[in-house]
C-alpha cells in the first residue's frame, strides 16, 4: 500500500505570500480607485469609471498568457517563476503609491496612466506566482494547497481593509481623500516589500522541486484528468470538453463577482452615507475587511472539504452561497429597504462562497497540465477571468448609469452567477481513490 500524500503546510504558507501581495494590492486598488475616479470625474459618470477600471485589464488578456508561457520556458539559478515574482513585486511596491500622488495633484490623466502602469507590472508576476503552487505540489493536494495559498492571500486583503478602516477613522473630512489614499498606498507597498523578503528567504524553488520530484511523479497516477498520463501531450475528448466548460464558468464567475468588486465602495457610499438609508456604521470599510475575512475563515474550516465530497460539489456549494448573498441584496432593493447589517451579512455569505469557488476552480483547470505547461493553463484561466474583468465594469457601470439605481448591480451579478452555475453542472469530475485515506493532517512541519 502506498504512503499517503502529505502537504507541507509551512512551505505552502510561505508560497502564499506572493498571493498575499497580489490580493492586498487588488483590495486597495478596487476600493480606492473607483472613489478617486468618482471624485475627479464628478457625479453621473459611473459608466466612465467602469470603462477606466476595465480598460487596464485589457493588458492582462494578452500579458498573462505571455508571461505564463515565458515562465514555463525560463531556467535560472533561482527557478523559473521566482525571477518574475521578484521583479514584479519590487516594481509594484515602488510604483503603487504614485496613483495616490497623481490624485493628490488632482490630475485625472496621471491617475489613469499610473493605474495602467501598475496593472502592467502586476501582470508580469501574477501568472508565475500562481503557477508556483502546482509546480511544487502533487495533484491530489492542489485544492488543499490552493486553499492555504488563498488563505494567506486573503490575510493580505484583510490587512488592506484594515489599513483603509484605520486611515478612514483618522481622516474623516471630505477633503482628506488624497491624504487617505496616499498613506494607505504607501503602507500597502511596505507590506508588499515584506512579503517579497519572506519569499526570497523561504522559497528556494529549484531545491524544493528536486526534493518533491518523486512525489510529483507519484501524484500524476492519481490525477483526475481523463488523459493518459503517459500521453499528456494529447488531451482526451473528456478533458477538452471540461477545459471548455471550466473556462466559461470562470468567465461568468468573474463577470458576476467583479461587478460587485468594482462598484461596492461606490454603492456603499451612495446608499449608506446619504439619503434615507444613511447610517453611522462604516459599511464600506466593514465590507472591505469582512469579505476577505469571511473567506479566510472558510479556507480554515473547509480546507479538507474537496477531499471529503469532491471539488465539483464544493464549487456548487460556493456558487449557491454567492447566489444567496446576491439575492438578499436584490430583495432589499426590490422592497426598498437597505439595512446595513443585512447587507454586510449578505456580503459575508458571498465571501464564503467565493472562497470555496476560488480554492477549487483553478486546480480543476490545471489538472490536465504537466510540469512543462502549467504556466500555459494558468494563462488560460487568467485570460478568461481578465476578459470578464474587462467587460463587466463597463456593462455594470452602464446599467447603473441608465437605471440610475445601484440595485441593478446585484441583479446583474445574480443572473450571471446563476448562468455560471448552470454551465458548471456539465463539468464531469473523474472519481479517483487513493489507496490510503488522506486525512486532515495537523498543521505540522513536514520537512
Amino acid at each position: 500500500m502506498e504512503q499517503e500524500f502529505k502537504l507541507n503546510y509551512k512551505r505552502t504558507f510561505y508560497m502564499g505570500f506572493a498571493f498575499f501581495a497580489i490580493l492586498m494590492l487588488w483590495q486597495m486598488y478596487n476600493y480606492y480607485c473607483p472613489l478617486i475616479l468618482k471624485d475627479l470625474l464628478g457625479d453621473d459618470k459611473d459608466y466612465l469609471i467602469g470603462i477606466i477600471m476595465a480598460a487596464d485589464n485589457m493588458f492582462a488578456i494578452w500579458m498573462l498568457p505571455l508571461f505564463g508561457i515565458l515562465s514555463d520556458k525560463t531556467n535560472t539559478k533561482i527557478g523559473k517563476r521566482m525571477p518574475y515574482m521578484i521583479i514584479g513585486m519590487a516594481l509594484s511596491a515602488l510604483c503603487f503609491p504614485l496613483i495616490a500622488v497623481m490624485y493628490y495633484k488632482s490630475t485625472l490623466v496621471g491617475v489613469i496612466v499610473m493605474m495602467g502602469i501598475i496593472l502592467v507590472i502586476m501582470n508580469i508576476y501574477r501568472n508565475p506566482a500562481v503557477a508556483l503552487m502546482p509546480d511544487l505540489t502533487p495533484k491530489p493536494l492542489r485544492s488543499k494547497a490552493n486553499g492555504i495559498i488563498n488563505l494567506v492571500g486573503y490575510i493580505g486583503a484583510v490587512i488592506g481593509g484594515a489599513i483603509a478602516m484605520v486611515i478612514g477613522m483618522i481622516f474623516k473630512g471630505e477633503t482628506d481623500g488624497p491624504k487617505r489614499a496616499l498613506i494607505a498606498f504607501i503602507v500597502a507597498s511596505l507590506f508588499m516589500i515584506l512579503a517579497l523578503v519572506i519569499l526570497i528567504f523561504k522559497i528556494n524553488e529549484p531545491k524544493i522541486l528536486e526534493e518533491m520530484k518523486d512525489e510529483l511523479e507519484r501524484g500524476e497516477k492519481y490525477s483526475k484528468s481523463f488523459t493518459d498520463v503517459n500521453n499528456e501531450t494529447k488531451l482526451s475528448k473528456a478533458d477538452k470538453k471540461n477545459i471548455f466548460i471550466m473556462l466559461f464558468v470562470v468567465l461568468f464567475l468573474f463577470v458576476s463577482f467583479n461587478a460587485v468588486e468594482s462598484f461596492y465602495s461606490v454603492f456603499c457610499k451612495e446608499t449608506f452615507t446619504k439619503g434615507e438609508f444613511q447610517t453611522s456604521i462604516p459599511v464600506g470599510t466593514i465590507v472591505m475587511a469582512g469579505l476577505p475575512l469571511s473567506s479566510i475563515i472558510t479556507f480554515l474550516c473547509a480546507i479538507n472539504l474537496p477531499v471529503k465530497i469532491g471539488r465539483k460539489p464544493t464549487v456548487l456549494i460556493g456558487i449557491g452561497c454567492l447566489v444567496l448573498g446576491f439575492l438578499i441584496v436584490v430583495l432589499e432593493g426590490l422592497f426598498h429597504f437597505y439595512n446595513p447589517i443585512i447587507f454586510i451579512v449578505a456580503i459575508i455569505i458571498c465571501g464564503i462562497g467565493w472562497a470555496l469557488v476560488n480554492a477549487n476552480t483553478y486546480p480543476m483547470l490545471v489538472e490536465v497540465s504537466s510540469s512543462k505547461n502549467i504556466g500555459k493553463y494558468t494563462g488560460l484561466y487568467y485570460t478568461f477571468s481578465m476578459i470578464a474583468q474587462s467587460i463587466t465594469p463597463i456593462l455594470a457601470g452602464l446599467l447603473i448609469t441608465i437605471k440610475k439605481q445601484y440595485n441593478v448591480l446585484f441583479i446583474y451579478s445574480l443572473v450571471t452567477m446563476i448562468i455560471a452555475g448552470i454551465i458548471f453542472l456539465f463539468f464531469k469530475e473523474k472519481k479517483v481513490t487513493i489507496e490510503k485515506k488522506v486525512g486532515f493532517e495537523t498543521f505540522e512541519d513536514n520537512d
